[in-house]
């Protein structure tokens, strides 16, 4: 991509909002709505024709297309046109290179690991990276604050943390993202297991060395200013009697679930009132807090305060979200934490999308329809077309991506699952407030044959039919690799 050139984006910026807005007073006709229909879907699209675009909005400067970098133009300003803000387009203007096009790199959320790129990067290298931090946001109407990441600089991190050593307690999903996160970001970590059990196997092969930053638990706790419980659920509550009192006056216990201190009456998780008690809740698997760290995207956490004796106790939490992989924080309580995290769990998220899933499959089934015709069209279509669409745009515009067909219909029957399922979803909800679902988990989550039941379950959702069709759809996917 050496000497190629950018046409002065300024002008480019200006002369294509002009030609937007006078785009948007037509009436529809023409190449008012051909040039809407590009902004709207085109240059989202892989297989976008940027020469045909800006011939279609007739800029005068581009008569020589061929002499211009004009795929690395658009991409520059296409989250801007699709957010038809003329203060977007002229950000855009501003991150726009004008002499050489970067390598399109993954950004790290490892504050170490940014440090590392940005001290062999040329200083004549523009950043397209946007210097964000604490923000008050309105979600549909709902002023909230957000914390983001650049308000943790590295240097800013590790300095508040210098003292600390954060005791990782239990190395399952959330223990093994959150661990190597903060690893990472260059803070002191330690965990704490069973010596010789599986999970002091896999920590051993995640780098975790015996005697240096792998202890058992108890030693780990003596060890550590910050206690961080991420044993499961039940675990917390059959380990508590030993490891309370080793929570000692100063430390700061940190918890990634509200589930064993709101539900105390159930769990016997009662903590000191002489140390501070934080949560950061990432949404999302502690394998997806791994993921997401590594490729540079970072998840989105809660934070909440059940105890604060120093005073600081939030600032902690908000410090800890970053450390460990965030890279945005939204503030809860531990109570609405565990609440909505139980209810999405059993709702939407797992139980009523597995409910939906095999009720549409099996009704496709007993109507003559194929296996294979009814998992695409229940399950990969989904997962695979839609689902990614609503995820990075929103409803309306997957339905708008949709046939016409499609949308009518899709229109018409919304509102009666709505109403159908509405019920079911108050029965749920209703079920974790009251502590029902909180019982059943630590009955069934306590038994000394937990493994063997949970594992017998499992293998009767992956002997169902849809599954087993799906292990076949998935083997024809052209990236499809072997699990």
């Amino acid at each position: 991509m050496s000497g190629t050139t950018c046409i002065p984006i300024r002008v480019f910026t200006m002369r294509l909002l002009w030609q937007y807005l006078s785009a948007r007073e037509n009436t529809g006709r023409g190449r008012g709505k051909r040039i809407t229909s590009f902004l709207r879907f085109g240059l989202r699209s892989a297989d976008f024709n940027h020469a045909q675009f800006l011939r279609e909005i007739e800029l005068p400067t581009l008569k020589s297309a061929n002499n211009y970098h004009i795929p690395s133009i658009s991409s520059c300003i296409m989250s801007s046109l699709v957010s038809r803000s003329a203060r977007g387009l002229r950000n855009a203007a501003r991150v726009c290179p004008r002499t050489q096009v970067a390598s399109n790199t993954a950004r790290s959320y490892s504050l170490l690991a940014r440090a590392a790129v940005a001290a062999t990067t040329p200083s004549k290298t523009v950043s397209l990276q946007t210097t964000r931090g604490v923000k008050t946001l309105d979600f549909a109407g709902t002023k909230e604050v957000v914390y983001e990441r650049s308000d943790w600089p590295l240097p800013k991190l590790q300095e508040y943390f210098k003292n600390d050593t954060l005791a990782l307690i239990g190395y399952g999903s959330q223990g093994h993202g959150q661990g190597l996160n903060a690893r990472d970001n260059g803070l002191n970590v330690i965990v704490g297991v069973r010596e010789g059990g599986e999970s002091w196997r896999l920590a051993q092969e995640d780098g975790w060395v015996p005697g240096k930053t792998l202890f058992p638990i108890e030693e780990a706790i003596n060890r550590g200013t910050i206690v961080m419980n991420l044993l499961s659920d039940a675990a917390q509550s059959q380990t508590w009697p030993k490891l309370a009192p080793l929570i000692t006056k100063g430390k700061t216990l940190y918890f990634s679930h509200g589930f064993s201190v709101v539900y105390k009456d159930d769990t016997n998780v009662v903590p000191p009132p002489d140390v501070d008690v934080i949560l950061v809740a990432p949404k999302g698997s502690g394998k997806t807090v791994r993921t997401l760290f590594k490729e540079g995207r970072g998840i989105n956490s809660s934070i909440a305060v059940w105890q604060d004796v120093t005073g600081k106790a939030k600032e902690k939490a908000i410090a800890i979200g970053i450390a460990v992989g965030s890279g945005y924080l939204y503030e809860t309580t531990f109570e609405k934490e565990v609440y909505s995290d139980l209810y999405g769990e059993r709702g939407v998220l797992m139980g009523g999308i597995q409910g939906m899933f095999r009720a549409q499959y099996q009704v496709l089934r007993d109507n003559g329809h194929s296996p294979s015709e009814a998992f695409n069209e229940t399950v990969e279509e989904a997962t695979q077309s839609l689902f990614p669409l609503i995820g990075q745009h929103g409803m309306d515009y997957m339905y708008a991506a949709c046939s016409t067909t499609a949308r009518r219909g899709a229109l018409d029957w919304a509102p009666i699952f709505e109403k159908a399922n509405k019920p079911v979803f108050e029965a749920l909800y209703k079920s974790v407030r009251d502590g029902t679902e909180t019982r059943k988990s630590l009955e069934f989550n306590g038994r000394k044959t937990y493994r063997q039941d949970l594992e017998k379950e499992l293998e009767e959702i992956n002997n169902q039919e849809i599954w087993r069709a799906g292990k076949t759809v998935r083997s024809l996917r052209p990236d499809y690799k072997p699990s």
